[in-house]
């Protein structure tokens, strides 16, 4: 039976759900809703959607599946927007919002006496890139969806969500609101305050010591890769998510106090335990698998200062679609550089790595 899928949103995240929907549902109608027009324009030409409009309401009434892709702030006003629409008796909302609690309260609010299912909904995946330009059908393969039903919600409304979005491969678990904002805020929210405040540490010490800005190198750079994302989205999730974020924060203040005090007394097992522990719960967590918010997988091989050399792996990697491509060649005492290969998925990754170890005697290294 073909539905009529209403997606208000059509930026990375919408237009990745659009075209993953397309592809598991060809016979689906999808409506979406984005003001941009350039959007719109991207939107109709890689064949997201069936039609577009620039008035939230108008299409609304329509769906059997509304899919709320928009910020966090815009997400609530919707919701409460859809509250005075007339819907269609037993359709499903759902939203794709970093932070569950604050969405799911005002939804509970908004449909408890209506023929209407909302179940939260947290795609934990992402990209460097934004906007329709950016979407990619694949961008939530193996990645985990995460669903935060209400208590309203009825297990029927779960499983046409978990169909509807099959074509994304991605891997579904149900997590209560309360908790995923807990975990989140762990995991994805604080270390974005981290990788921030080391980098604006870092700035200001650097005008005093200015040979700073040089000796960055790998370890810097991959902890405050995520300093680069985007204000206003990290500026919403702070606030929506706020108290778990501030309980994160009092909590390291307490273990950096801790740290600073075996380092004043000397106290070398105490600091070698505090290193081999950490190394020791990073190796048991499953960082290295795809499910976090940037799903990537990184290769990275020592390349001679040769000319051509770039050249040359890109020619043997023809075919592999690459991400991204960097070349670190800071801080190096020696003649090699090393360049960063960032792959969509494993089968990709794996591939170039044999690829490369076959054709050259170069060392890689994959994180």
């Amino acid at each position: 039976m073909s539905k009529t899928i209403y997606i208000a949103g059509l930026g990375l995240i919408g237009g990745s759900l659009a075209l993953a929907i397309r592809k598991a549902h060809p016979t689906y109608r999808i409506l979406g809703y984005n003001r941009p027009e350039k959007s719109q324009q991207i939107a109709r030409e890689r064949g997201m959607v069936n039609d577009l409009t620039d008035d939230f309401a108008s299409f609304a009434p329509l769906a059997d599946i509304i899919i709320l892709a928009v910020p966090i702030k815009q997400t609530i006003l919707f919701l409460k927007e859809l509250a005075q629409l007339d819907l269609k008796k037993g359709v499903i909302i759902t939203d794709v919002g970093s932070t569950k609690q604050e969405i799911v309260a005002v939804a509970e609010v908004c449909f408890a006496n209506r023929e209407i299912d909302f179940i939260g909904g947290h795609p934990m995946a992402g990209s460097h890139k934004s906007g329709a330009i950016a979407a990619d059908v694949s961008l939530f393969e193996n990645a985990y969806y995460i669903f935060t039903p209400t208590q309203f919600t009825q297990e029927r409304a779960l499983t046409s969500l978990k169909d509807l979005f099959k074509g994304t491969g991605a891997r579904y678990i149900e997590v209560a609101a309360d908790e995923h904002d807990r975990v989140t805020s762990q995991i994805s929210h604080f270390p974005h305050i981290l990788a921030t405040s080391l980098m604006l540490q870092t700035g200001d010490y650097a005008e005093s010591h200015e040979h700073t800005k040089y000796f960055t190198a790998g370890g810097f750079r991959d902890m405050t890769r995520i300093a680069e994302s985007e204000p206003d989205l990290w500026t919403s999730i702070l606030l929506s998510n706020s108290r778990a974020v501030l309980d994160r924060i009092e909590e390291f203040k307490e273990r950096l106090d801790e740290v600073a005090q075996l380092i004043f007394q000397k106290n070398e097992p105490a600091i070698w335990k505090f290193f081999n522990q950490g190394r020791a719960m990073r190796q048991a967590m499953e960082i290295h698998k795809k499910g976090g918010v940037d799903s990537f997988y990184d290769l990275f091989v020592e390349v001679p200062d040769e000319e051509d050399v770039v050249l040359k792996i890109l020619e043997l990697l023809r075919g592999i679609s690459l991400v991204n491509l960097h070349i670190n060649e800071e801080n190096r005492e020696d003649s090699h550089g090393v360049l960063q290969l960032t792959f969509k998925n494993a089968q990709d990754l794996a591939t170039a790595e044999v690829i490369i170890k076959n054709n050259t005697d170069y060392h890689i290294t994959i994180t």
